[in-house]
This record gives structure tokens, sequence and C-alpha cells, in this order.
């Protein structure tokens, strides 16, 4: 039998009555509306795995949640996997927010490598290889410390801008505006706060976690919800960039910077004139000269004397491996893409960006920069096939959408600039992120909010000596330095891609929650 509208049925009863009859055509229009109007959508799916033996049992909950702007109009649908066990009686358990980076970068590689409950297996320092590929219960999961959200940034993985009655005419991705520092900080920050709410865990312990990119992202998130009532634990930076300033043409300091990871990766590849047996106190070695000889030469430009230029290349070479020509020729600035070409050129090798560790091939062995990244494709294929095989057979999640592993567009229309000191008064807005500022001022109004830095020594993408320095120019009162901490493992950007860093990974995050929580 067909059945009539709402609004026919009762027209026909009412037929006298037009005012009645209006309102009810009124009513049934905004069921309708409501109906189309944008909704979060998850699956909940009940899970276990063996974690040293015993049964760990959570909860899977996967999908999308809708963010609102300030008028109140759905903003974009963010996908997000989250891990929750039940909080025993009088337990406040902690939730922890996932991201990778980019910008333009889904969150698949902290998700299937990290800390979750679940991890892709991949060869270490070399090419996983095709399908089939192992995905086992992770032994180094925080699921036993603390609930886990794993976040995709806007116009990646299955996170989407929605039209608004602003945009719905423009060509433009409706997540454009998210493609921005401040403009993805803000986003990340409802998301995070509608979460807390819908689920409950305002009176949580929070952490985030962050990659990469991430950790342009973390202070600044933190900085901003802080200021807008919700305090933080802690903060764990994995491989860190926290000045983009530093990169600007003319500066000096990325050389810097990078030296001491250039000899970390020239010790490993055996590529040392009289390599040391042990590497970090020989980096302690490369780290003052750095901050003081060559730091001191670069400065001076071509003012530098021939003969303290001579001297400066011999050490060089003593600590990098290249030959003193070629650094007299490069004005003794190298930079990564340089150093990963020249290093094994005699070889017909490259190095991996990520992770220095990595061999690559060639077309050629004449170019100044390598053709790829192999520490990049070497796990990708084991990554990608891996999460959609698991959010479709494990997870139950479908979609007609496409998973972005990585926005292009994101990437090409990011907005640099930054604007500091916003939670307390606009002071000036920076050309190129830098959240060292953000950082300290999230620490200074916050005394109870930990940092933990971990890095990679063999990755050139964001070298730990960098981090060091950025760090020390938080401008922390003495009270409040003993709560940042550095770590540093023999890995590259992405350090639980060897599963003998990642036990001390672990091990160490592990202990800074414990740490994080005590009164």
């Amino acid at each position: 039998m067909r059945l009539l509208p709402l609004a026919a049925v009762l027209a026909a009863t009412l037929s006298t009555s037009p005012v009645l009859i209006s309102n009810v055509y009124a009513a049934e229009a905004a069921v309708s509306a409501v109906a189309k109007a944008p909704q979060d959508h998850v699956v909940t799916s009940e899970h276990s795995i063996r974690l040293h033996g015993d049964k760990l049992s959570y909860t899977a909950t996967t999908g999308t949640m809708i963010i609102r702007n300030d008028k109140n109009e759905a903003d974009a649908s963010v996908f997000y996997v989250a891990y929750t066990k039940p909080a025993k009686k009088g337990e406040h358990r902690p939730v922890t927010f996932l991201f990778n980076g980019g910008p333009g970068s889904s969150t698949l590689w902290l998700h299937m490598g990290s800390f979750g409950p679940k991890r892709i297996k991949t060869e270490n320092a070399a090419p996983t290889g095709p399908a089939p590929y192992e995905l086992v219960d992770n032994q180094f999961t925080l699921l036993d410390k603390t609930d886990l959200v794993f976040i995709d940034a806007f116009g990646t993985g299955y996170s989407r801008g929605i039209a608004t009655k602003e945009n719905a005419d423009s060509k433009d991705d409706p997540a454009k505006h998210f493609w921005g520092v401040d403009g993805d900080v803000d986003g990340f920050a409802r998301f995070i706060t509608r979460y807390v709410t819908v689920n409950q865990r305002w009176n949580s312990p929070k952490f985030v976690i962050g990659e990469s990119y991430g950790t342009i992202r973390a202070p600044a998130l933190v900085n901003k919800l802080q200021g807008q009532g919700m305090d933080f634990n802690g903060i764990v930076l994995v491989s860190s960039i926290l000045n983009y300033s530093e990169r600007a043409p003319g500066l000096d300091r990325q050389y810097v910077g990078i030296l001491p990871t250039f000899a970390a990766v020239a010790w490993y590849q055996n590529k040392l004139p009289n390599k040391p047996a042990k590497l970090e106190p020989f980096l302690d070695e490369v780290r003052a000269f750095a901050e003081n000889d060559y730091a001191i030469a670069l400065a001076q430009g071509h003012n530098l004397p021939a003969d303290k230029l001579q001297q400066i290349a011999e050490k060089l070479h003593q600590y990098t491996g290249l030959d003193t020509q070629y650094l007299k020729n490069a004005n003794l600035r190298i930079d990564q893409g340089q150093f990963r070409k020249e290093l094994l050129r005699d070889e017909h090798r490259t190095l991996g960006r990520y992770d220095g560790r990595y061999l690559g091939i060639d077309d050629d062995a004449i170019g100044a920069t390598p053709d790829t990244d192999p520490s990049s494709t070497a796990p990708s294929g084991a990554y990608i096939a891996g999460l959609h095989n698991y959010l479709e057979t494990e997870l139950k999640y479908t979609t007609d959408e496409h998973y972005k592993v990585s926005s292009f567009d994101a990437y090409k229309n990011w907005d640099w600039t930054h604007a500091q000191g916003g939670n307390w008064g606009y002071q000036y807005k920076t050309r190129a992120p830098y959240v060292v500022r953000d950082l300290g001022d999230a620490i200074r109004t916050n005394p109870g909010l930990h940092v933990l830095s971990t890095n990679g020594y063999f990755d050139m993408a964001t070298p730990f000596h960098s981090t060091e320095y950025d760090l020390a120019h938080m401008n922390l009162d003495p009270s409040l330095r003993k709560n940042v901490e550095m770590t540093y493992y023999p890995s590259g950007h992405m350090i639980y891609l060897n599963e003998k860093a990642l036990v001390d990974f672990h091990k160490d995050v592990a202990a800074f929650y414990d740490k994080a929580q005590t009164k």
C-alpha cells in the first residue's frame, strides 16, 4: 500500500484550516531538512588483543564527526578511529589525540605503525615488498595507558570539508579554509572539543601526540584549547619541526642544525674517515663544533679567510665523509638533498630523507639531488594496503569515498602565516610557522603541562639538533625547564620503523604518561 506524506493526510483532514495546513507543511520541511543535514556516522566494534600474554579488550569507534563554524553551520566531516576501554571504578582514563602532519598528510602512519592496538609489519631499513602484508597485535600499544583517537586532517583520509552558504558557489574545495597553520588548528580544536563533550571526557587527563608537521600543530593546538579552558597533561612531539623561519634564504641556522644528523648518517653508512666506536659521544663532539667553529665560520660569509675555509672544510670532511673540495665548492653549506646524493655517489646509491639508513638507486649518478626518497617509498605500500584492509575487514567501515593518503592541493594552497600570542592578545603574525612561543606560553600558563620530544638520529627531514636549539629558546623560567625532556633513537623520522628503536620509544612514552599524571 502506498503511504501518503504526512502533510497530504493532514491537509485532507484539516482542509478548512489554511493556517494549520501551512504549519504542517513547515513542520514536514523542517523534518526533511534535519534528515538531509550532515550527520555523524560511526561504526563501533568490539576487539581484543594479547598484550604481554594477557587479554586486552577494547572498543573501536570508526567514522566521521561533524564540526560547526561560529554560525553553527556544519563545516567539516572529520574522520577518526578511537580505541577505548572501560575505566575501572574511580579511574579517570586518559585520552590521547594523535595526528601526522604534512601539511596535507593523513594519520595512517602513526595509526598503523606506532601505538594503536594493531601494527603493520615492515622491513627495517629496506623495502617491504608487495602483498600480502602482516597485521599483528601491537605489543607497543599505549592502549593499556590511555584511550587513543587517531584523526585525519582536513582533505585527507576520509575527512572532508562541507559547503556552507558562504562557499556553496565556490569552485574551491570546501576544506580549503582549513588549509593553513591557524585554520588547521582551529578545525582540530573544534573536533577535539566536540569529541570530549560528546564522549563526556572533560575530566579525563588529556594528551596529544603529533608527528612531523603535527609538531607545528600540537603546540599551537594545545595553547589554543588551554585558552578556551581545556588544560592538557602532556604533549609528545615525534620528529619535530617547530620553526620554519630558520629555512629562509640567507640564514645559516639550518646548516648548523643538520650537521649532527649528517654525521650520524655518515657514521651509520661507514663513510667516516675514522669512524668512532660509539655514536652518542661522537655526536656531542659534532654538536660542539657546529655551534662554535662552524657557526662562526658561516657567519663570516664570503669574508671567511681562505686558510680558515680550508680548515673548516677538512673538519667537515672528518664529520660527514664528504670530499673536502666538494665542501669548499658548496661554500661549506650542504643541504639534505645534496648530502643524500653525494655521500654514496661512488656506489651509485642515494639516501632516504626521512631516514638515512634507507638506500635508493637513481637513474644516473650525476645529478645534484636524489630522484626519490627511498625511506618514503619503502614502507608506503604496506601501510596503505594494510590500512584499507584493516578498516574494511576488522573495523567494518566501508564508504564510497576515496581515502586520501595525502593532499597535494592542501600543501600547495597552505597558508603558512601564524598569529603569535593569539590567546592572550594579538601581537604579530609570522610569515612562516614558529610555534616555540606557543609551546612556551602553554607551559607558562599551565605549569602542569609536560613535553616529551622524541627524535631519530638519522632523520634529515627534521634534524634533532634543530629541535634542541628551538626547545632551548622558549625562555622558560628555571622552575619550568624540567617539564621538557628529549629522547633519541637509532632510527629516522618514523621512529617506529625500526622495531628495536620502538622498544625504547614505547618505554619512554609510557614512562612519560606516568610522570605527566603525577600530582
